[in-house]
């Protein structure tokens, strides 16, 4: 299975002027926890870095940092880990485990953003691989009572 073919798109994304209180505000707008920040290069967004709401709470809030003078280049995580769309989505799960991020951004054949694939899709793919499982040990239950009906007492 391919990554392209479960991420989530379109991505909310600002650009790394963005206020760190407009970014909040993006956020909040599209209920997500994260932006992705891009440098536009024509009609193609490319990714430079990678901004959570914790990134904001951590790095501004906790820190008494006016939001009003801050924008994300200053707090975003740089060069952010990415999958390309036509990468194994197991290989992506792993590459995340081993950096221990919970988002990536997902990028075409020429580096342009077209997704980000999130610790909530790899629980949908869970979810919906539990789900095709215990269909199948139902229906296999099913069968063997058909086959051998339980006898006469």
């Amino acid at each position: 299975m391919i990554i392209g073919k479960i991420c989530n798109r379109p991505v909310i994304t600002a650009e790394k002027d963005c206020s760190v209180a407009d970014a909040a505000k993006l956020m909040r707008q599209h209920h997500v926890g994260s932006l992705v920040v891009v440098s536009k290069n024509r009609d193609c967004l490319f990714p430079i870095g990678i901004i959570t709401d914790r990134d904001l709470v951590i790095e501004v809030l906790a820190k008494d940092v006016p939001v009003d003078t801050v924008t994300l280049e200053d707090i975003m995580t740089r060069s952010p880990l990415i999958s390309r769309e036509d990468d194994d989505v197991f290989d992506t799960i792993d590459m995340m485990r081993v950096k221990g991020v919970r988002r990536i951004p997902v990028v075409d054949s020429l580096g342009s953003l077209v997704a980000i694939f999130t610790i909530d899709d790899i629980l949908k793919i869970i979810f919906n691989e539990m789900g095709n499982w215990a269909s199948f040990i139902y229906r296999e239950k099913m069968q063997e009572q058909i086959r051998r009906p339980a006898p006469n007492r």
